[in-house]
C-alpha cells in the first residue's frame, strides 16, 4: 500500500517543485492538478520527476465555486483508475509545506487504512453562521451576463433550500487525507444522487461540505477522524488564511501537525529554508 499526493495548482511552479521534494518517498506517489486557466507548459517539467503524474482532465477552477469539488473529484478518479494500491488520497495545495518527516507521515496514514481525516461541524449545531450558504442559491459556478442579479432574484423569490435526500450537513475545510474507499464512495454517491449534486452545484464555497457530509450520513462516519492533521492560521473574520513568515516557526513546530499552508515565497522564502534545516527528509 502507498499514499497518493494530491495537489491543487495554479500558480507558482518553482514553489510546487519545492513542495514536491519534501513529499517523495518509497511509499507516496505525487499527483498535479493544474487549474485550466493556468498555462500547463509552465509546469509540465515536473512530470520529469519520478513518481509525479498530471491530471489529464483538467477542470477550470473558480474560488468558492463547485468547480473546486469538480476538480478534487476528477482527480480523485484518475488515481483510483491508476490501479495502485493506495490506502489514502491526502489534498494538498500548491502552497502547503510539511512539518514532519514523509516517512512518518505516510507510516501514520498506512497504520491507519481505515481512517479518514478531515475537519468537520456540525452546520445545524455548531458553524450556524455557514447556514446561508446552504439555504440560499448561488450561481459561482455558472458563467453568464448578469449572473449575480438573476442570483439576487432568485433568492428574492424563491423559499429557502432544504438539503437534499434528509441529509445532515457538516463541514468546515476542504483540505483532508481520505482513503481510497471512501473517496470511491463519495465518487459514486455523487453520480447516484444528482440531487445532491446539483444542490451543491449552487453551494457557495461547496468544497468546505461536500465530503464531510456525505461521508458522516453514511455507514462510515464513525471512520472519519475530526482531524486533519494541517495548521493554517485564520485572521478573525477572514475568508482567506493568512501567509505564513519566519514569526510562525515555533508555532508550526509545536503544533505536531504534518503539514501547514499557506506559504508564499515570493512573500517569506526564509520560514520554507528553515523547515528545510529542521525536518528530515530521510
Amino acid at each position: 500500500m502507498m499514499i497518493a499526493h494530491l495537489i491543487i495548482a495554479h500558480t507558482n511552479p518553482k514553489q510546487i517543485e519545492r513542495l514536491i521534494g519534501r513529499l517523495v518517498c518509497a511509499k507516496s506517489h505525487i499527483y498535479i492538478h493544474v487549474d485550466k486557466k493556468s498555462k500547463i507548459d509552465d509546469f509540465i517539467y515536473l512530470k520529469t520527476r519520478p513518481n509525479v503524474y498530471f491530471i489529464e482532465n483538467r477542470i477550470r477552477v473558480t474560488w468558492g465555486a463547485y468547480s473546486m469539488v469538480q476538480a478534487t473529484l476528477k482527480s480523485m478518479e484518475q488515481i483510483l483508475a491508476s490501479k495502485m494500491e493506495y490506502s489514502h488520497i491526502n489534498l494538498l495545495s500548491g502552497q502547503d509545506y510539511p512539518l514532519k518527516n514523509p516517512n512518518e507521515i505516510c507510516d501514520f496514514f498506512l497504520a491507519n487504512s481505515d481512517k479518514t481525516f478531515m475537519k468537520f461541524l456540525s452546520i445545524n449545531d455548531h458553524w450556524k453562521e455557514a447556514l446561508p450558504r446552504l439555504h440560499n442559491y448561488h450561481l459561482t459556478n455558472h458563467n453568464y451576463p448578469l449572473k449575480y442579479r438573476v442570483q439576487y432574484l432568485i433568492n428574492k423569490i424563491l423559499p429557502k433550500r432544504k438539503m437534499p435526500a434528509n441529509l445532515k450537513p457538516f463541514g468546515l475545510s476542504q483540505w483532508f487525507t481520505i482513503t481510497s474507499l471512501h473517496a470511491k464512495y463519495v465518487i459514486d454517491y455523487l453520480k447516484e444522487n444528482k440531487n445532491v449534486e446539483r444542490f451543491f452545484s449552487m453551494t457557495w464555497g461547496a468544497d468546505e461540505f461536500v465530503f464531510q457530509t456525505i461521508l458522516l450520513n453514511s455507514e462510515y462516519r464513525n471512520n472519519i477522524e475530526n482531524n486533519y492533521r494541517r495548521f493554517i492560521k485564520f485572521e478573525a473574520g477572514a475568508t482567506r488564511p493568512m501567509i505564513l513568515t519566519l514569526n510562525d516557526v515555533d508555532s508550526l513546530l509545536m503544533s505536531g501537525k504534518f503539514y501547514a499552508r499557506k506559504f508564499d515565497d515570493n512573500i517569506d522564502n526564509e520560514v520554507l529554508n528553515y523547515l528545510d534545516s529542521v525536518v528530515s527528509i530521510n
